[in-house]
């Protein structure tokens, strides 16, 4: 059983491999992404907040996913440009994942078990759930979709 996400290696968008260990002693934010959704625009909050607090420590880790009404159609390097072209997006992307179901890969069968959603549940609800883990590798919140990454700052200075 994992103890942290520091036990997990995840494929960036390159495809290489990639030790999440290669994150310790920083706050992070892990979100499942889309380009084509309602909330892509949190994009842009996204890479505000990176570019914010980097320098404290602070890293965005972005998960494009394309169960959520296939609004993650394109193959990785599509998904780069769109993120680079539209929104600016310097921090992290890894390639697609599952993040629900029998494919669901081991870092979001993690972290959905140590932050439950709403009653709850461990299922993600829609693109953009986002998970706020702490300097040494442990979840700490899991935030709603609709919760505007701005409105998590005050979490993020509280563990930087």
């Amino acid at each position: 059983m994992p103890s942290s996400i520091y036990d997990f290696s995840v494929a960036n968008i390159q495809g290489q491999s990639t030790p999440l260990k290669d994150y310790q002693g920083k706050v992070i934010l892990i979100v499942n992404t889309a380009s084509e959704c309602g909330f892509t625009p949190q994009y842009k909050e996204l890479e505000a907040l990176y570019k914010k607090y980097q320098s404290r420590g602070f890293v965005v880790l972005g998960f494009p996913c394309n169960q959520f009404g296939a609004q993650e159609k394109g193959d990785s390097a599509a998904i780069s440009s769109f993120c680079e072209l539209n929104f600016g997006v310097t921090f992290p992307l890894f390639e697609k994942i599952e993040v629900n179901g029998a494919a669901t890969t081991p870092l979001y069968q993690y972290l959905k078990t140590e932050a439950k959603g709403l009653l709850g549940s461990e299922r993600i609800k829609w693109n953009f759930t986002k998970f706020l883990v702490n300097k040494q590798g442990k979840v700490e919140k899991r935030f709603a979709p609709t919760t505007k990454p701005m409105a998590i700052e005050k979490n993020i200075l509280e563990l930087l």
